[in-house]
C-alpha cells in the first residue's frame, strides 16, 4: 500500500463553500448571511455560549457543592504494596526512587489495605490508624515526618 494512493471514502469530503464570489456561485450578494440582522454585518463575532440574548445554559443551571481550596493531596501507599517490596526500611526518597509514588504533593500517607507479615520501618507524613496498628503489632516502627514542602516554595 502506498500513502499517496490513500483516498477518503466516497461522500466524506465536499468542496469548501466560496461565499461572496458573484451571483452565479449561489452564495453571492449577502454571502448566505440573510438581509439584515445582528449576524449579517461585517465584523460580527459572538461570545462562547451566547444564545441570542436568552439566558445561556451555563447560567441557567444551578451551582451546587463546594470546592475546598485548602484540600491536601497526598501520595498514597498501601501496606500490601510495601509487603511486595524488598527491604525493611521505607522512606519517601526510597519510594520515589522505586517508582511506587510519582509525585509527593502535600506528603506521603500510608494506608492499611493489604496484609503485612514482617517487621518494617516506615517514614511518612501521615498514617491511617489501621496502618499504624498493623506495623506496630509486628514490632515495626512508624516515623511521622513534618509537613512536606511543595515544589516551588
Amino acid at each position: 500500500m502506498n500513502l499517496s494512493g490513500l483516498k477518503p471514502p466516497a461522500g466524506q469530503t465536499k468542496p469548501r463553500k466560496r461565499v461572496g464570489r458573484g451571483m452565479g456561485s449561489g452564495h453571492g450578494k449577502t454571502s448566505s448571511r440573510g438581509q439584515k440582522g445582528q449576524r449579517a454585518g461585517t465584523g460580527f463575532s459572538q461570545k462562547r455560549g451566547f444564545e441570542g440574548g436568552q439566558m445561556p445554559l451555563h447560567r441557567r443551571l444551578p451551582k451546587r457543592g463546594f470546592t475546598n481550596i485548602f484540600k491536601k493531596h497526598f501520595a498514597l501507599v498501601n501496606l500490601g504494596r510495601l509487603e511486595e517490596m524488598e527491604g525493611d526500611t521505607f522512606t519517601v526518597d526510597s519510594l520515589l526512587a522505586a517508582g511506587v509514588i510519582h509525585k509527593l504533593q502535600d506528603g506521603l500517607k500510608v494506608l492499611g489495605t493489604g496484609v503485612l507479615t514482617r517487621k518494617i520501618t516506615v517514614e511518612a507524613h501521615h498514617f491511617s490508624k489501621s496502618a499504624a496498628e498493623k506495623i506496630q503489632q509486628l514490632g515495626g516502627t512508624v516515623v511521622v515526618l513534618g509537613a512536606a514542602k511543595k515544589e516551588g516554595e
